[in-house]
């Protein structure tokens, strides 16, 4: 159980919900199967292949959005569309229209539907209530929201928000790099991605490269900001910042993971002990480099 890229939401100091007001309000609305002509299902799953659709360990929690989706490529509609038409074609002496090819494309494409490959995927969500923080593993934007909609479905006036900082973090990333001073706890590592500001948007990215020396400023220089930048927080995590306030690639260095392996004794106490480190560790990263930002745009309400 460790995160590897994530967005941050806010939610207010003196919001909360507890684990089993949690479970009940994801019950109602738990994954269900597509049926014939559903695309794509979605609802909550267990995280653990069991009936909890809600974890906690040292009062965070954990629960995953689950998503159906039936595989049916275009590159198949069309080649049994095509079939279809060639059939329809020779009967009838002249050839389909654009409206009618539609017609034989969705009719194709319902016929296919109940056949077609299911594909099931998880989004993890920690809620993390003792700092006031929704944490959503994903890749994307658009699982993130995926997810986000889901639980403004489930849990009733849900006050989530985007988490801001009084320093954007394309501005204090530039002045990181510019001056050379990284944040209290925070080195520098190897990966920049620079980009102008004018209409070219002319970027620059490096990859394993040391970010020292005239190049690297002289770009700065001539306009370009710091969009994605590559840290270690103390020693222990290293991660990719973003200019959306995104962290990609986390990466655990190996001293925290040896702590859970050395004391699990069942795979059940490891996802536990994961669970519980990982948590610990990124909610203080997360709280250093809001203060690294300059703190939160406005005061928690």
């Amino acid at each position: 159980m460790w995160f590897k890229n994530i967005f941050v939401y806010r939610l207010p100091a003196d919001w909360a919900i507890t684990e089993a007001a949690l479970q009940e309000k994801l019950a109602l609305k738990q994954l269900q199967p597509c049926s014939g002509l559903e695309k794509q299902s979605r609802g909550w799953v267990s995280c653990r292949g069991d009936d909890r659709l809600v974890l906690s360990a040292n009062q965070q929690i954990l629960f995953s959005l689950g998503v159906e989706q039936k595989l049916l490529p275009a590159s198949v509609i069309n080649r049994f569309a095509k079939d279809r038409v060639a059939d329809i074609e020779a009967q009838q002496g002249y050839k389909v229209g654009r409206k009618g090819m539609k017609e034989i494309k969705e009719s194709v494409t319902d016929d296919l539907l109940p056949r077609a490959f299911v594909l099931q995927r998880a989004t993890y969500a920690w809620l993390d209530p003792i700092n006031g923080r929704l944490i959503v593993e994903a890749a994307s934007s658009a699982k993130a929201d995926e997810l986000l909609e889901q639980l403004i479905k489930s849990v009733d006036d849900l006050p989530l928000k985007p988490l801001n900082t009084e320093m954007s973090p394309v501005a204090a990333m530039t002045d990181w790099l510019s001056s050379g001073n990284a944040p209290a706890g925070f080195t520098i590592d190897r990966e920049l991605e620079l980009r102008a500001t004018g209409e070219s948007k002319a970027t620059v990215r490096y990859a394993n490269h040391a970010l020292e020396g005239d190049e690297i400023l002289a770009h700065i220089a001539a306009g370009k900001r710091v969009t994605r930048l590559g840290m270690t927080w103390n020693d222990r995590i290293s991660f990719v910042l973003t200019e959306q306030l995104q962290i990609k690639r986390l990466e655990f260095l190996d001293i925290i993971k040896e702590e859970s392996t050395m004391l699990a004794d069942s795979e059940d106490e490891l996802f536990y002990l994961d669970f519980t480190l990982m948590t610990g560790e990124l909610a203080k990263m997360l709280t250093d480099l809001i203060e690294a930002l300059g703190g939160e745009l406005e005061n928690r309400t």
